[in-house]
């Protein structure tokens, strides 16, 4: 039986009635405390009640389960009336409610008996029940206790003190009165804690209460970040809105049925932070905002991306598979020789058994490729905070130092404007500007290099500020405003349109005015050479008959002064191989702080841009007849040398005059491998070389994409790619020739066995032997030697470096500035605390100039160890991969570099004849690489297994030209001859081919898959080579033999650099220019060798008595492949629109001549009658 009175005298909102199933009704009415509202929640039984009318009461009529809801007022109140069957547990309860009933006073309400701390529970679907933890006479004596205390006396028990004005201090939000004494100890004894409600005590009136009993507890507070509250005395009914009088925390509540009524905290994290003191509060002012977790100081730089395993793992079984097809190929070739052609097959299996071996060189580094990704937010937050502080008071860039090093030699190869461009690029380049100092190498010594550098420095103060203010990529101007897109698109600034007209005007000027260099720099000589003249006369006449010194045809300055370089008219002293050395400081080192431009009505407003420039130095190593210069590699070596006493950056980068930066963040990207955790034995970060100006078709394959995108991705995975002499952010420590701190040697088989070293102590034993060439180079570390081994140790670096005293005084300095940071620095390494390099960098004098000029000149090196093992490295045309080599050798690692944009663009020969001469070069050098000491037989314990076969490849890789020379000419020869390789084209043969060529394309793909290239680069790239391997490579192999075994010097032409082509001109009108080079004989040979074979076998067969057509048709499918792969070079004869040269048709007609003449005298076809179809004729 359930009941609900409408009818409340008591002053409480909500009123529990409770009858016995016997029918009797007993009320007990029970009272809350605090007012509560009805459930927003649409399951909650309160939200039900609420369906029924607003103006009447609603009253169950089943079971005693349900509520009804009466509104009497505008504020909200609830009723409940719940039946409780009667039982054994239950009887004391109601007889103790009988007799209160009985013998109440109460006559407005006789069903009204107060019951403490009684808990009911129940719902929809679930039996209702009731939790009573007290009896009868402790209840009675509480109530008792509660009548007889005021609302104005402490409700701490024991406690009987009553407050003198009715008001206490300090209340809790619970309505709990406590005197001021009881307080205190609940503060000192009970941490805080109300103890009406067991929460941290937050009183309502703080601002009066004594100051002495709160600040400390709050001062601890502060200093302890984000403290979490204890939550071990926090009350439960304040998470449930039907439960929240009832104080009784041991209760076991069943909260199941009522987790839609919680409004409390979701504990501490991320997604919500409490404020101190409210984890379990309600409302949106209790709830602050996260704290910052995403703390960037710990994250790392980079991050290295392995290949996917559905890729890798087949591309590794495809591998295996193919090279066990191979070798059961070769084992069958081997076992069934052609005995009607013995020359032919031995020839084939030579050459197929080297291809093989070529082939497993090449491909077994491929196996472990990665990519990698960097963080530039990091980077920014961890070296250029803008909070200042102790270490740091004016918030500089901690960054290293980078000096650039732009080299050139001819101005005539290598336009003026080209380099310019790129020097333009370099000083608008996103980093901290006094960080950055800019060196360019004249090898040539040349007063138009010389001026255009200074037209660059000069328009670079237009050009820089206007990239910085609106963010221009790329930043050489020649690229940007040769663009075709839409230059608006992402530009937001209202004055871009008219600062961009501006800034294409002064461009304008300045390529007309670097244009005209040559000419006016002609013009002006000879104006001061005639005045020379006239004066050198007017001295004659005023002398008479005494002999006069003839003037010189000199080159002279602006400023009325001899050039010191070279000479138009190429005087003594003044020529490219004999002036004297020069270092001009075209831009002096910036101020350490930002320097804002100003507001300028006819120029760009730079106001809120930083204007400051890079330093900018002009060098000219001296030359004198006597000295090898060593060409690129001694105009580096010069390079590094001044730039230690001007700027001494800890890391360099190296640029072709004709590679400009295209991604103003290069710097910043490489610099995230060298600062990162380990980045102490990284080398040098090689970027990837792109190009420009490449015809579509990418004819010759310019663009290189498999050896940059495939070959260097997979030795990144290894011990790092090889240097490739442009694009490359080198450690100077480790141009230096010194060892890493700490390397690893692969020992046994394969390199298994592993042994890592700790390479920055100098062993005892080695004092003797130094200074010898294979002896290890530890770093100077400044402050960890004793006085005595810190002399021995200086006078070896004079041995070693020369007798500099600056120079050798910047190494130390040079390995402080690139040590990474305490907190990332490795085991036993040395780190430098934070903010050590937001330094301003010291003023350069004329004693500086001056001792940068005596290092340049050309005897410095004299019993030094440069271009042996220290700097870049002498002996080769190609200084770059031994360079590279000498670094992997001592134990450093490289890192690939590939940036999501670019990071620099340059420019690549597209006419067939520099394209020959250029990859001549690199095959030369290579085999020089091969019969040297840096052969990569004789490598080191420290580098890879894997590593010693990508070099050895390297040095071998020429050598195959042989073998493909002969084996192109085979089909030729099966044609002529009628024979072929194999006794008959049987079905085994063809299953081995078939699966060799398959396992063949079925890698290709997956290179293609996870390098990114496209099937056509792939294509090209074995056209070419094809096409190089049967020209510059038998070529470059003659001419390294001849180098080791007779000692004839090998000198190459400079290739030249295209410039931008003038409007109305081919883009690609290079590419279609027939320039002849004896290089093409060979392939010129092998393709009308071909044709002729294939137009003789045909004939042959087709009017034969007994044609052979297996032999026919494996001769012409091998020959068509030949061909295949040598159409782009014959493509190139054609030339434009098909004009093929005369010199094509002679070389033509008198090869096939000749060959169709020995091939009729070897093999005549038959003739009637018996009688020979040559007649009597016979060669002499």
């Amino acid at each position: 039986m359930a009941k609900m009175s409408s009818d409340s005298s008591s002053s409480s909102p909500v009123k529990i009635t409770i009858s016995s199933s016997s029918g009797a009704f007993q009320p007990i009415g029970i009272t809350s405390p605090v007012q509560r509202r009805l459930s927003n929640n649409p399951n909650s039984p309160l939200s039900a009640s609420r369906k029924g009318s607003v103006g009447s009461p609603i009253s169950s009529t089943s079971g005693g389960r349900y509520l009804s809801l009466s509104k009497d007022s505008v504020e909200e109140f609830v009723s409940y009336t719940v039946q409780i069957p009667q039982t054994p547990d239950n009887r004391i309860l109601s007889e103790s409610l009988n007799c209160s009933i009985e013998g109440g006073e109460n006559k407005g309400n006789p069903n009204e008996v107060y019951m403490k701390d009684t808990i009911f529970t129940g719902g929809f679907n679930s039996a209702t029940k009731a939790y009573t933890r007290k009896s009868k006479e402790e209840e009675e004596e509480e109530v008792e206790n509660m009548v007889i205390k005021s609302k104005f006396s402490c409700e701490m028990e024991g406690c009987d003190e009553a407050s003198n004005d009715g008001k206490f201090k300090r209340e809790c939000e619970c309505g709990f009165r406590i005197c001021k004494e009881c307080f205190l100890d609940c503060v000192a004894n009970n941490f805080g804690h109300c103890p009406g409600c067991k929460e941290l005590y937050r009183g309502k009136g703080d601002e009066d209460y004594d100051e002495e009993s709160d600040d400390e507890p709050r001062s601890e507070a502060r200093d302890q970040a984000n403290p979490l509250p204890c939550r071990g005395g926090s009350r439960m009914e304040k998470n449930f809105s039907l439960v929240q009088s009832f104080k009784n925390p041991n209760s076991e509540l069943d909260n199941s049925q009522w987790l839609f009524e919680t409004k409390g905290t979701y504990g501490y994290g991320n997604a919500l932070w409490p404020r101190d003191g409210h984890d379990f509060g309600r409302g949106g002012e209790r709830v602050q905002y996260p704290p910052d977790f995403s703390d960037r100081r710990n994250r790392p730089l980079t991050r290295k991306i392995g290949i996917s395993t559905a890729i890798i793992s087949p591309y590794r079984l495809l591998i295996v598979a193919r090279l066990a097809a191979l070798s059961c190929y070769l084992t069958w070739r081997v076992s069934h020789p052609n005995r009607e052609a013995m020359w032919l097959w031995m020839m084939s299996v030579i050459c197929e058994f080297w291809f093989a071996l070529s082939w497993i060189l090449d491909q077994l580094p491929k196996l472990c490729p990665v990519k990698r990704e960097t963080d530039l937010a990091v980077l920014s937050e961890q070296y250029e905070s803008t909070n200042p502080n102790l270490r740091n008071p004016k918030s500089l860039s901690d960054l290293p130092g980078i000096d650039v090093f732009v080299s050139t030699a001819d101005a005539e190869k290598e336009p003026p404007l080209v380099t310019a461009n790129t020097i333009l690029s370099i000083l608008a380049v996103n980093y901290p500007v006094e960080k950055v100092a800019c060196y360019l190498s004249d090898d040539g010594g040349s007063l138009v290099t010389f001026e255009a550098l200074a037209e660059a420095a000069s328009f670079a103060k237009i050009w820089v500020p206007f990239c910085r203010k609106h963010k221009i990529e790329p930043r050489n101007p020649e690229a940007y405003f040769g663009l075709k897109r839409d230059p608006l698109k992402n530009q937001k600034r209202v004055d871009f349109v008219a600062d961009r007209r501006r800034v294409k005007r002064e461009y304008d000027e300045y390529k007309v005015r670097i244009n005209a260099l040559p000419d006016s720099i002609r013009r002006r000589s000879d104006a001061y050479n005639a005045k020379a003249e006239l004066r050198a006369k007017k001295k004659l006449v005023e002398l008479g008959d005494n002999p006069v010194e003839p003037v010189k045809k000199a080159t002279w300055m602006v400023d009325g002064t001899h050039w010191p370089g070279t000479w138009a008219s190429a005087e003594e002293s003044h020529t490219r191989g004999d002036h004297e050395a020069i270092i001009q400081m075209m831009l002096v080192p910036p101020s350490s702080e930002p320097l804002m431009g100003a507001y300028d009505e006819c120029k760009i407003d730079t106001s809120a841009v930083d204007v400051r420039l890079p330093m900018l130095v002009y060098v000219s190593r001296e030359k004198r007849p006597g000295f090898d210069h060593n060409k690129k590699a001694g105009a580096m070596n010069a390079l590094v040398r001044a730039s230690a006493i001007m700027s001494n950056g800890p890391f360099i980068l190296n640029l072709d005059c004709d590679h400009y930066i295209y991604n103003s963040l290069a710097m910043r990207e490489g610099m995230c491998f060298m600062l990162d955790r380990g980045g102490d034995r990284i080398g040098y970060v090689q970027f990837p070389q792109r190009f420009e100006g490449i015809d579509p078709s990418d004819r010759y394959a310019n663009h290189n994409t498999v050896f940059f995108d495939v070959s260097m991705r997979a030795l990144d995975g290894l011990q790092g790619p090889m240097y490739v002499g442009t694009g490359c952010i080198f450690r100077r420590i480790a141009v230096y020739g010194f060892s890493p701190p700490r390397a690893t040697e692969h020992l046994g088989w394969f390199g298994r066995r592993k042994k890592r070293m700790m390479l920055l102590k100098r062993s005892k034993d080695k004092d003797a032997a130094a200074s010898q060439e294979d002896d290890e180079m530890m770093m100077p570390i400044m402050g960890e030697e004793d006085h005595a081994a810190e002399v021995a140790s200086r006078s070896l670096l004079t041995q070693q470096f020369g007798n500099s005293t600056a120079l050798v005084d910047s190494i130390a300095i040079a390995e402080f500035g690139g040590r990474l940071l305490h907190e990332l620095r490795g085991k036993g390494c040395m780190g430098r605390p934070s903010g050590s390099l937001a330094v301003q960098r010291e003023p350069l004098d004329a004693s500086a100039l001056s001792e940068a000029v005596s290092v340049i000149t050309c005897f410095y090196e004299d019993k030094s160890d440069w271009g042996k093992r220290v700097g870049w490295i002498y002996g080769s045309v190609t200084e770059d991969v031994v360079t590279g080599y000498r670094m992997h050798n001592r134990g450093w690692r490289s890192i690939y570099c590939v940036t999501k944009r670019d990071a620099f663009r340059g420019t690549a020969p597209i006419n067939l004849t520099d394209r020959l001469n250029q990859v001549l070069r690199w095959a030369t050098g290579s085999v020089e690489i091969f019969f040297s000491r840096n052969n990569a037989l004789f490598a080191s314990p420290r580098m890879k297994f894997l590593q010693r076969v990508a070099y050895f490849n390297v040095g071998i890789y020429p050598f195959t030209s042989m073998f493909l020379l002969v084996y192109c000419t085979l089909p030729a020869l099966s044609l002529f001859s009628g024979k072929f390789i194999v006794q008959s084209l049987n079905i085994t043969f063809l299953v081995f081919l078939l699966i060799i060529t398959l396992t063949l394309c079925f890698l290709a793909l997956l290179e293609i898959k996870w390098s990114g290239i496209s099937l056509q680069d792939w294509w090209r790239n074995e056209q070419f080579w094809v096409i190089g391997g049967t020209s510059a490579h038998p070529a470059a192999v003659i001419q390294g033999l001849l180098k080791v075994i007779a000692g004839i010097d090998i000198s190459f032409t400079l290739t030249s650099k295209s410039a931008a082509p003038d409007d109305g001109i081919d883009d690609y009108a290079e590419l279609y220019e027939f320039r002849w080079t004896i290089l093409m004989i060979p392939p010129i040979t092998i393709i009308l060798l071909n044709v002729f074979a294939m137009g003789v076998a045909i004939s042959r067969t087709m009017y034969s008595p007994f044609p052979q057509w297996s032999k026919l048709l494996g001769g012409v499918f091998f020959s068509f492949w030949v061909l295949a792969h040598l159409f782009p070079f014959a493509k190139g004869f054609l030339g434009r629109e098909g004009k093929i040269p005369t010199i094509v048709y002679l070389w033509s007609g008198l090869i096939g001549m000749v060959l169709s003449l020995l091939a009729l005298y070897v093999y005549p076809p038959p003739a009637s009658g018996g009688q020979s179809f040559l007649g009597s004729f016979q060669f002499p």
